[in-house]
């Protein structure tokens, strides 16, 4: 098999994986009502439990950074996705509490090492390709939450059970996943496997700090769509029970067009330039979401932001693995981990700000932080973050960075 074959293929297999990820937690996170309704989950305990799948993950990522010096990144992920895939129909399955607590557990857990394991091999895969398409593995996330999330509203709208619900994605998805992951590529050589086992080097978290710092900041303003947009349009802005559902799938829809066609941006303009436009205008987006006069300027705003934020966290794991190009997989997985301190900063933060004094102010804090972006811009890298043409290699010459697929062949 060539090289160029192999990249393709392991391009395509880890873009489904990505896809498969976007369907699952779609899946899940639009049915947490259900999911409380079905274990009576009281309203004071379920914030434990959505805060503790977050935090078995950040647990979950630092463990995989030990792991994938051992096993590899395409055997990590191998693994990880089809019990993400049977957690998430352990959710549907029980009866008790403590069947949803063990399974959103593994759930946790499994997703953590797969979100790790999946970019470690995008940011790899990058470096192979010598052009930037990291954004159109994040797009292929996009599309599976658009298609989970619709799912999910189906089987609410016929009032199906949550196991019945979740049991068709798990049967077509869990083969055709397991099935692509034999072809991912795992970039793996002797020179690249010595600097991994001495992780980032003196001094070297210090610098990865500005990109963490923007990661998480970046997954506050996401979790602040995904957990505030319905209740902000219906309460703040007076608009419709139904027209309150749209801002997310509207966000999800620009999310996927501006991660489809991103890469094209950062190969003609470079990294800190699509980095930086991509901030201003989400900041632009809160700005709209919290001056608006009424619903369909507040759909505007959360347009804006689907615009915007959806180039920065691909990018922030783009910038890592230059940072660290022979301890990426180090870099990801440490990175990995603010994906899910935004997370859990971001609901309660909104929250207590709307609660304590205005759900229009509260907005401002989330853009006040994506502007943290601008002021660590630089961290995104110079010239070599263009991946434009004239940074491309011949293909004998990635088959250097690629080493090996997943499964050995």
């Amino acid at each position: 098999m060539t090289a160029d074959v192999r990249l393709r293929r392991g391009r395509g297999s880890l873009g489904f994986s990505f896809f498969v990820q976007g369907v699952t937690f779609a899946l899940l996170v639009t049915r947490i009502p259900a999911i409380q309704d079905r274990y009576g989950i009281s309203d004071g305990l379920l914030p434990a439990f959505l805060a503790a799948v977050p935090i078995l993950a950040g647990a979950s990522s630092v463990a995989t950074e030990h792991l994938v010096k051992r096993v590899g990144a395409a055997t990590v992920l191998r693994w990880a996705q089809p019990l993400v895939l049977l957690a998430l129909l352990g959710v549907g399955a029980g009866t008790q509490m403590w069947h949803a607590a063990l399974a959103l557990g593994a759930f946790g857990l499994s997703v953590g090492a797969l979100d790790a394991s999946m970019n470690m091999l995008g940011v790899s895969l990058q470096r192979a390709y010598g052009r930037s398409i990291m954004l159109g593995f994040h797009a292929a996330y996009s599309l599976g939450g658009i298609v989970g999330a619709s799912a999910a509203w189906a089987g609410a709208h016929w009032h199906l059970s949550l196991f019945t619900s979740y049991l068709p994605a798990v049967v077509v998805l869990l083969p055709l996943a397991f099935h692509g992951s034999r072809f991912y590529v795992d970039r793996q050589d002797a020179e690249d496997t010595a600097a991994a086992e001495k992780g980032l080097g003196a001094g070297g978290f210090r610098l990865l700090l500005p990109l963490c710092l923007v990661m998480a900041c970046a997954y506050i303003g996401d979790s602040t769509v995904s957990n505030w947009s319905a209740k902000y349009l219906q309460d703040v802005l007076g608009s419709s029970e139904q027209l309150a559902t749209v801002p997310y799938n509207v966000y999800m829809v620009t999310t996927l067009i501006g991660r489809a066609v991103g890469d094209l941006g950062v190969r003609r303009f470079g990294a800190v330039a699509v980095v930086r436009i991509g901030t201003v205008v989400a900041a632009g987006g809160f700005a709209v979401v919290a001056a608006a006069p009424g619903a369909w300027s507040g759909m505007l705003g959360f347009t804006m932001l689907g615009i915007g934020l959806c180039v920065i966290v691909p990018q922030t794991f783009a910038a890592a693995g230059r940072l660290f190009p022979g301890a990426s997989d180090t870099a990801i997985a440490r990175l990995n981990i603010f994906n899910y301190v935004g997370f859990l900063i971001g609901s309660p933060l909104v929250g207590g700000i709307g609660d304590a004094w205005s759900y229009r102010g509260a907005m401002l804090v989330p853009m006040a932080l994506v502007l943290v972006t601008l002021f660590q811009a630089r961290s995104f890298g110079a010239e070599g973050a263009r991946y434009g043409v004239g940074h491309e290699r011949r293909a004998g010459d990635r088959a250097v960075d690629v080493g090996r697929s997943g499964n050995g062949v």
